[in-house]
């Protein structure tokens, strides 16, 4: 059982930054692919990011591609996404995810573990 908590959401206004958090329980952080994914008012959930599970492997939506960066820290069970030059189209409730298999991973249905969420709005 792997426990995800999402931190650093927030408000900003358009062109700033935010670095999202997702801490994880137990032992076995290191062997789950970890997914970001995101939720706008009115909207699927869609694909953000990806990092494999030793950190040298990425994806990224187009959407995000040059502005977000998704990175973990295997010694301190978190991954991160550090997102730039955010435009309200970014507004969402942004998921941190884990997955075992590296593979269709811009598919949410492969994600066993979910995180409750955190807020980012962005204003214009």
């Amino acid at each position: 059982q792997v426990q995800l908590v999402e931190s650093g959401g927030g408000l900003v206004q358009a062109g700033g930054s935010l670095r999202l958090s997702c801490a994880a329980s137990g032992r076995t952080f290191s062997s789950y692919v970890m997914g970001w994914f995101r939720q706008g008012p009115g909207k699927e959930r869609e694909f953000v990011a990806v990092v494999s599970p030793s950190g040298g492997g990425t994806d990224y939506a187009d959407s995000v591609k040059e502005r977000f960066t998704i990175s973990r820290d295997n010694a301190k069970n978190t991954a991160y996404l550090q997102m730039n030059n955010l435009k309200p189209d970014d507004t969402a409730i942004y998921y941190c995810a884990a997955r075992i298999a590296y593979a269709n991973w811009r598919s949410a249905l492969g994600y066993v573990y979910w995180g409750q969420g955190t807020q980012v709005t962005v204003s214009s």
